[in-house]
């Protein structure tokens, strides 16, 4: 699929509705979660400048709002990340060099492979960069921002330098398998970018997850992932399968409501092949447009059977369960399930606000992540003689 490409200044507000100018393309990646999403724990930790907007409205969740009568003491208070105009050093060389830029770096909230990139100008008409270039790292632990900016750092290029257009959502694909802890955002050669959105699959740490043991299997920073769903016209299925509790009704995955005799379903693939022990199904903040009832199935596509088919490899641990508004349900299962995917069915739509699948990962599970080192990790970590790392 070709991705359009925008380029140039927009022209200047004059009234109205801001985004009626506004240029923008249905991008093939944006079905994937945001990895930097503040809401996931994503930061943008260090920046070279950022004298007219700060750096952290960057990965702010919510679309870019433009104020056209605010104003600062430093000038137009605009809602994204601005740097101040880059001068040439003498008056005889007054513009910037061709080399000259700013850059931000971004922590992303899960560590992931990214399969696309939106850099938006939004509301940047005549002051967004000329063009921009992503960069990715990938470093363990909670590395400084001197850490990342050390010369032994290996940066590999995501989007290269490429002219950008002002008030759009400018969207890249980018290739490759490599997993990435931080990006690095730059802007040529100075300039206003509203949001920056890293969409892609997440990637966690499996020595992590198998120390850990038992473990949220669903959930979006352990390497869940929303596939399918039936509906998705108020919100995503991906945001039941974010951290924490919900804190608003846009917060968990809402349909429209039916008017047919059907009902709705979403359905999940886990970290990987595990044991399951018990779910939650929360419906926070839904009161009353919370899903009636509930029944939940899983499959184990190890044997060969395909997630996809509704029919066929799936089994039902929950039958059709009524939920109460607002209220957080926990089910035991009567014994450990092994599956590699869950299937939500809600009766007849409605909003669930988070589901949460409780278990461990089986060797097989371990092996597809990180191999023997993860079960030998597990396996120390369970026995009663192993020591605590200090």
């Amino acid at each position: 699929m070709s991705i359009p490409s925008f380029a140039g200044g927009a022209a200047p507000y004059t009234g109205g509705d801001p985004y009626a100018d506004y240029r923008t393309a249905d991008f093939p990646f944006t079905h994937l979660p945001d990895l930097a999403d503040r809401r996931l724990g994503g930061s943008v930790i260090a920046a070279n400048d950022e004298f007219f907007a700060e750096r952290e409205n960057l990965i702010k969740p919510e679309a870019p709002h433009f104020d056209p009568a605010l104003f600062g003491h430093k000038g137009k208070v605009m809602d994204g990340w601005e740097t101040r105009r880059r001068r040439g050093a003498t008056a005889g060389e007054p513009h910037p060099s061709d080399e000259d830029h700013d850059w931000a770096i971004v922590r992303l909230g899960v560590p992931g492979v990214v399969r696309g990139v939106i850099v938006d100008t939004a509301h940047f008409r005549g002051n967004h960069p000329h063009a921009v270039g992503v960069e990715g790292a990938s470093l363990p632990g909670s590395p400084s921002p001197a850490d990342l900016l050390a010369d032994d750092v290996k940066w590999t290029v995501l989007v290269p330098r490429t002219p950008v257009g002002g008030h759009a959502a400018n969207g890249f694909a980018v290739g490759g398998g490599e997993r990435f802890t931080h990006l690095r955002l730059s802007q040529f050669p100075d300039g206003g970018i509203a949001r920056l959105r890293v969409h892609g699959e997440a990637a966690p740490d499996p020595a992590w997850l198998a120390a850990l043991g038992t473990f949220d299997l669903a959930a979006l920073e352990n390497g869940g992932h929303a596939e399918d769903a039936s509906d998705r016209f108020y919100s995503s299925p991906a945001n039941a399968i974010h951290p924490g509790r919900s804190r608003k009704m846009d917060d968990g995955w809402e349909t429209r409501r039916r008017r047919d005799r059907g009902h709705d379903w979403v359905r999940y693939r886990l970290t990987g092949q595990a044991s399951l022990r018990a779910v939650e199904i929360d419906t926070g903040c839904y009161k009353g447009n919370a899903a009636g009832w509930a029944a939940l199935s899983v499959l184990d596509a190890a044997t060969g059977a395909d997630p996809a088919d509704h029919t066929t490899g799936w089994r039902e641990l929950l039958p059709r369960t009524r939920l109460e508004p607002d209220t957080v349900h926990r089910f035991v299962l009567d014994r450990p399930a092994v599956a590699t995917h869950v299937r939500v069915d809600i009766f007849p739509d409605g909003g669930i606000a988070r589901l949460r699948v409780h278990g461990s990962l089986t060797e097989e599970g371990l092996h597809s992540l990180g191999g023997q080192a993860s079960v030998r990790l597990m396996n120390s970590a369970v026995s009663p003689s192993a020591a605590v790392p200090r």
